[in-house]
């Protein structure tokens, strides 16, 4: 089982995101226990996908506003329909790899029994980092390409040429990093499996 939780950055300083960014999972990602706010400034959300786990780390990080930890491991069953009323390890590390987040530069952790896990989060860590040092520019680019936008179309929409267009993918290294986010996103759904098998 994957428990992800989320924390806000800055929370004393900056207004409370939590209702907001509750909405815009709830709006765009199916999970099996939704987001809830657990205390203050944390939400913590159950997931039985590898991959939409890795998708929504990358996208809650790369707003620079949260630190997301990723757990896996056994819960108790069966799984309350409440988030903050589950309890099993996957709570205890998703628990560990969010205060890990908090202190990493590419603000996502992964916590998990095996080596397989350190893996997983050095190369989200690693998509994380080069996605915040991406021009906006390349990043506009980029979010283009993802709604399914041809360079063409891109170009024609920004007033660009296509050449210029293929530049700012290029710097912003939008293709090696979306191909790394694909395989580290299936690691975390064939991880998460084979804890899921073997406990």
């Amino acid at each position: 089982m994957i428990v992800m939780t989320i924390d806000q950055r800055k929370s004393r300083t900056n207004p409370d995101k939590v209702e907001s960014l509750l909405q815009w999972l709830s709006r765009s990602y199916r999970v099996m226990r939704g987001f809830e706010r657990t205390a203050g400034d944390e939400v913590q959300g159950v997931l039985g996908d590898g991959v939409t786990a890795a998708r929504i780390a990358l996208a809650v990080a790369a707003t620079g506003d949260w630190s997301v930890g990723i757990g896996i491991g056994a819960v108790e069953s069966p799984l309350p329909e409440q988030t903050r009323a589950g309890r099993g390890l996957a709570f205890e590390n998703a628990r560990d790899a969010v205060d890990r987040a908090k202190k990493s530069g590419g603000a996502i952790a992964v916590s998990g029994p095996g080596n397989e896990a350190g893996r997983i989060e050095a190369e989200l860590q690693l998509i994380s980092i080069l996605e915040s040092r991406r021009s906006e520019s390349s990043a506009e680019a980029g979010r283009l390409v993802v709604e399914g936008m041809t360079q063409y179309e891109i170009a024609v929409k920004l007033g660009i040429s296509q050449q210029a267009v293929s530049q700012r993918l290029a710097s912003g290294l939008w293709h090696e990093t979306e191909k790394l986010a694909t395989y580290a996103a299936q690691a975390l759904e064939e991880y998460s499996r084979i804890v899921e098998g073997n406990k």
